[in-house]
């Protein structure tokens, strides 16, 4: 018999927008690289090689986030436990947004996400710089 999904995708990004701050590409290109505010790119390494990166930001692979924010976890990154305010981003906004939401259900504040994620930064002419391919 096949599974019966009650809560889909859809669902979760609009439980997770409802309690999250989503902030419009603008308003986020106007926070970088100010000292109390830290990108966190959530994309996977290929999507940083093929597309480039937001100068600055940390790379924190989705599977990794809660074990990254958990100072009780033995992967813990300490960026984490800045006193700053984290955006977090993805290609368009779908898994920053879940990220975001998790982030802030475990403690971690303030939060937010850059409505359309890294494309919708691209394309309105945020600053880019490349990534070099991992020998």
């Amino acid at each position: 018999m096949p599974q019966t999904i009650t809560r889909g995708y859809k669902t979760l990004l609009e439980e997770a927008s409802a309690k999250i701050q989503t902030l419009p590409t603008q308003e986020a290109i106007a926070l970088h690289g100010r000292d109390d505010v830290v990108f966190v790119d959530l994309r996977d390494p290929r999507e940083l090689e093929r597309e480039g990166r937001i100068p600055g930001a940390v790379h924190c692979p989705r599977g990794m986030l809660e074990f990254w924010v958990d100072p009780e976890s033995p992967y813990h990154k300490p960026v984490f436990n800045q006193d700053k305010t984290f955006v977090f981003f993805c290609a368009a906004g779908w898994r920053s947004a879940l990220s975001a939401a998790t982030a802030q259900d475990m403690g971690l504040k303030p939060v937010a996400h850059i409505e359309g994620g890294f494309t919708a930064w691209k394309n309105a002419g945020g600053p880019l710089e490349t990534v070099e391919p991992k020998a």
